[in-house]
């Protein structure tokens, strides 16, 4: 007999499975055999990282706060060593002596004790903490003093000679973090009154600050979390044993089990079997997993409006009572689904639900040719029955709905659900499932599906839902690849119910592209009023030469001439000139709330449109002047960084720098290539803008004229934009070469195009002032040069764009 489990052993090893024998000690039962994977004696614990995570973010904001509340800080710095200094000198010193010793004589203790226990690793850990939060601390202590900003070091060191960080006191607390001392009331207790003790010796000494003792504590904090997670912690998940002796306790009696695959949360499930022949599908929710993905979700609550969020984190009680209440609530509805027989704790690290075992497999394992009308709607009555009692399942994918040997449909991972949902959650369950769906059967077919089970109207209401932040992340993938997806579900909602006026979801709060442009908008800021600081603007309106200013003027107000006759040049339709220029300005007005790159698309798109264009020729008419001035864009830079190196020097060799820029842009084409989602992102985004350009262009080569206007243009939009800026140079004293600040706007426009600020502000005065001075142009005429050229090409056409804007919307032409 022994030598047989040695073999099945042996041959589950091979297999890649460890079996345990487990016997349990219940009287009248033998050994009861459950196969399962040796649980892993450490694991990674998500909440040590999601904490480290924090610490880190804790440690940045006390650290800004700090340099944005500097008077404060010194004042509270100055009432706590006042308060401390009127302290006993006896009090001072035993407190120092008894808080220096017990800092070092507490964890001592607690690693006799532990080992003991046998807990030596937990030691160990403890020591690595320890070890590293030395380092760190020291390493930031010495950075500080060498390299640190001026002001942070003088709020850690008070303008004393003292640590920054204090290099005993980081250790401590980075150790009693690691060894989870918290955990242990006791020992958490005398740890507390030990760093007490010591800072408050310290602070009576004038060791210490205010801000150096937080800091202090904090870092302590990340590295003991740090590390926890590096290392990782003890496993304390009850394995298979602990989950039968559970079932035991709810009366069923198990006869053996076996581990299968997880779901799809990650949570352990058992196919247990019964006395009485029976099986029963175990699901373990362990409380370690219940902060798995709390990144995410917390992302997804703060892009969420409130009624659609979902609760971040919920502990290991509530998460088991939701699941239960959920399936409860589904069978009293009549929805099929595997029925919930009992729930229990494991131990204090884990809870189960029981469920009836059904022999089914998820619709993602079928194929596309597998889902028949009759299947689809049986999805659909499931679903209907579900919001017939006001439950949303909010997780309709393929992995959760199960089909059985008899095509019965079945609703599982009821854990995501909710009971007396409101309106907006059933109308996205519907779009989630008509969305999975679409990816599986098509548009058509999904729709009509679910018109026969659910009707039309209820289809028409969750129409504005289609979108895809409001999917799962599985279908959201499949619907960025497909975009076509959303679109035709829709357009089949609306031939079935043509009449149908439906009010638009706002589901965002706001658009992560909102957020990255609010992120740079910020960082343009810091760098303008950097630039600014170091001049007057007075002294930038007061001291520029007049005639060059002039010059420069002229040149800005010339650009929207050249830029009406580019657009012009792509349209084969005649465009009146005037009416054009003012778009031209108009869209001068847009740039001050959109991209540089997408504002002037946008409007001159839509003014072509009110002259007549088709919109399918406005956009190609636009992409097509995108695409020629991008062209143009590339070989004026190339031309002219070719002739400005060889100014330098009498051969014909290109300079340095423009070798330099050509490698770069080459391995940035080289990364975007290699980069599958960055490569899709740049065919999808270049295709969408460029799609039917080429047979306008075909259009505009048959006419000379348009060829004329539209090449000229294009040259005269780049030369009246270097004319002013060489002119702005001029209007300072500044020397520079036409081909060195053509380069240098070319460059800066670039990047302006790029920038997500409005305008591209902030990114542009900086890379032209850069420029410039890379160019040989003293730092303060560079400067003065790029604000004077902002002012010329980007404030002063403000107000005549916004009375042209207005003045064209009220003739309809925009």
């Amino acid at each position: 007999m022994d030598t047989e489990c040695e073999d099945r052993t042996e041959s589950l090893v091979v297999r890649g499975i460890k079996e345990q024998d487990l016997t349990l000690d219940t009287p009248g039962q033998g050994a009861v055999l459950v196969v399962e994977p040796l649980l892993p004696q450490r694991i990674r614990r998500p909440s040590d990282a999601l904490r480290f995570l924090l610490t880190l973010l804790a440690l940045v904001a006390v650290t800004l706060m700090a340099l944005a509340l500097q008077r404060t800080l010194n004042g509270l710095e100055t009432d706590v060593q006042a308060g401390t200094g009127r302290a006993p000198e006896v009090l001072s010193a035993a407190a120092g002596l008894l808080g220096g010793v017990a800092v070092l004589i507490v964890p001592v203790a607690f690693a006799v004790e532990r080992v003991f226990h046998r807990d030596g690793m937990r030691v160990t850990q403890g020591l690595i903490a320890a070890i590293l939060a030395l380092l760190v601390s020291y390493a930031l202590d010495e950075w500080l003093v060498e390299a640190g900003p001026a002001d942070l070091v003088q709020l850690l060191t008070g303008g004393r000679d003292v640590e920054p960080l204090n290099t005993v006191l980081t250790p401590a607390i980075a150790y009693a973090t690691a060894v989870r001392m918290s955990r242990r009331p006791h020992w958490r207790a005398l740890m507390w009154v030990a760093l007490a003790l010591d800072v408050f010796a310290l602070f009576t000494a004038t060791k210490v600050t205010a801000l150096g003792v937080i800091m202090t504590y904090v870092v302590g904090l990340a590295v003991g979390f740090g590390t926890l997670y590096g290392i990782g912690s003890a496993n304390t998940r009850p394995p298979g044993s602990a989950v039968l002796a559970a079932l035991r306790r709810l009366g069923f009696t198990p006869v053996g089990a076996r581990r299968v695959e997880d779901d799809s949360s990650g949570s352990r499930r058992y196919l247990v079997g019964l006395a009485d022949e029976r099986r029963i599908d175990v699901t373990v929710l362990d409380r370690d997993r219940q902060v798995a993905g709390v990144v995410y979700r917390l992302w997804r609550r703060f892009l969420l409006n409130n009624e659609t969020r979902r609760r971040a984190i919920r502990s290991l009680r509530a998460e088991l009572e939701r699941e239960a209440l959920m399936a409860y609530a589904a069978q009293a509805a009549g929805v099929r689904l595997p029925r919930l027989l009992g729930t229990s704790e494991v131990g204090t690290e884990a809870a189960l639900l029981a469920y009836e075992h059904v022999d089914t497999r998820p619709v993602s394992d079928l194929l596309d040719e597998d889902f028949d009308d009759e299947l689809l709607e049986r999805m659909w009555e499931q679903v209907r029955l579900l919001h017939a009692q006001r439950l949303a399942h909010r997780h309709l994918t393929g992995e959760s709905i199960h089909v059985d040997a008899h095509r019965n449909v079945y609703l599982v991972d009821a854990r995501s659900g909710e009971i007396a949902a409101g309106d907006l959650l059933l109308r996205l369950d519907i779009a989630q499932l008509l969305a999975y769906l679409g990816t599986r059967v098509g548009a058509e077919r999904s729709v009509g599906s679910a018109a026969k089970v659910l009707g039309e109207n209820t289809l028409a209401g969750a129409m504005p839902l289609l979108q895809r932040i409001a999917l799962s992340r599985d279908t959201r993938t499949a619907a960025r690849r497909d975009r076509k997806l959303l679109p035709a579900i829709r357009e089949q909602i609306t031939a079935l119910k043509p009449q149908v006026e439906v009010e638009e979801v706002r589901l965002e709060r706001f658009r992560p592209r909102t957020l990255v442009t609010i992120l740079v908008s910020t960082l343009g800021a810091y760098l303008l009023l950097t630039q600014l600081s170091r001049v007057n603007l007075i002294s930038v309106i007061t001291t520029a030469n007049w005639a060059w200013s002039g010059v420069a003027l002229v040149a800005g107000a010339f650009s929207y001439v050249a830029a009406a006759i580019m657009l012009r040049g792509f349209v084969p339709e005649p465009l009146p000139l005037g009416r054009t220029v003012l778009a031209q300005l108009a869209a001068s007005f847009v740039k001050l709330v959109a991209p540089a790159a997408v504002g002037g698309v946008a409007l001159n798109t839509r003014y072509l449109q009110k002259r007549g264009v088709p919109p399918a020729a406005a956009v190609t008419s636009v992409g097509a002047s995108q695409l020629i001035g991008l062209a143009m864009h590339i070989m004026l830079l190339l031309l002219f960084g070719y002739l400005t190196g060889t100014q330098a020097a009498p051969s014909l060799t290109p300079s340095r720098g423009l070798l330099v820029v050509l490698l770069g842009i080459a391995v940035l084409f080289l990364i975007v290539l290699a980069v599958g989602p960055l490569r899709r992102l740049l065919t999808t985004r270049l295709r969408a803008m460029f799609s039917g350009v080429i047979p306008r262009l075909l259009d505009v080569v048959q006419s000379p004229k348009k060829m004329v206007e539209a090449v000229g243009g294009t040259l005269l939009l780049t030369l009246s934009f270097v004319i002013c800026l060489e002119a702005c140079v001029q209007a300072f004293g500044g020397k520079a070469s036409y081909t060195a600040v053509a380069v240098v706007f070319l460059a800066g426009n670039a990047i302006g195009s790029a920038a997500p600020t409005p305008g591209g502000l902030g990114a542009v005065e900086y890379a032209l002032s850069l420029g410039l001075q890379v160019a040989g142009v003293p730092g303060p005429i560079a400067t003065s040069a790029v604000l004077l050229f902002r002012l010329m090409t980007f404030w002063l056409p403000v107000l005549p764009g916004w009375a042209s804007f207005a003045y064209l919307q009220r003739q309809n032409a925009l």
